[in-house]
């Protein structure tokens, strides 16, 4: 189902991508070893920060916190966010309205 938002899921999407690929080990989600990520091109690093993006709004729906790699990404519902804590300085977040 998802979380719920008020912006066009396109643009939300955009924007979560954009900041999944701010975690520097987001393809441990997928299992993925270091060698195999550095092995993608520019093309495929995209496709698979976009879906793991969709996995990500789609299941914050139903568990507000999520680890991927050395980030967490927490569901604000009271404030129509999603929240990526990257390591333990860097805060980046996607408005959902």
């Amino acid at each position: 189902m998802g979380v719920k938002h008020g912006r066009d899921y396109e643009q939300i999407l955009a924007d979560l991508t954009e900041a999944v690929g701010r975690i520097p080990d987001s393809y441990e989600f997928f299992e993925m070893e270091a060698a195999e990520w550095e092995g993608l091109s520019g093309d495929e690093r995209y496709e698979v920060q976009e879906a793991l993006a969709e996995d990500l709004f789609f299941a914050l729906g139903t568990e507000p916190v999520i680890s991927v790699g050395s980030a967490v990404v927490i569901h604000d519902a009271d404030n129509h966010r999603i929240n990526l804590l990257i390591g333990e300085d860097e805060l980046t977040s996607v408005a959902l309205i």
